[in-house]
């Protein structure tokens, strides 16, 4: 039987990215149970269409979630980003990396 889930990889890697804003998209992949080629797709995306801005901190990358944006489905667009982050991110005491704040 198939399993499935109420989010996407999409959501799943903002997830992880807002529980550690300087996490290696390989662990991301793991996290998420997909391939490092995937997460770099999903990710491209997200700084595409402006949900995820990256920089350069020494030879790592620093992701920072955009979380005034809208969700993207009708069902959701009402509410932002931030929203769904601050909702199901994990604390750092649950294993994961602080939450990220809102913008």
């Amino acid at each position: 039987m198939e399993r499935w889930t109420f989010l996407t990889n999409y959501g799943h890697v903002l997830l992880c990215i807002a529980a550690d804003p300087d996490i290696r998209l390989k662990d991301v992949a793991t996290r998420v149970g997909i391939t490092e080629r995937s997460t770099q797709r999903i990710v491209a995306d997200l700084i595409a269409d402006g949900y995820l801005e990256h920089s350069r901190v020494g030879r790592r990358n620093r992701y920072e979630i955009c979380t005034g944006m809208p969700l993207r489905h009708p069902v959701e667009k009402e509410n932002q980003v931030g929203v769904l982050v601050k909702l199901l991110a994990r604390p750092a005491s649950a294993g994961a990396a602080r939450p990220r704040r809102r913008s």
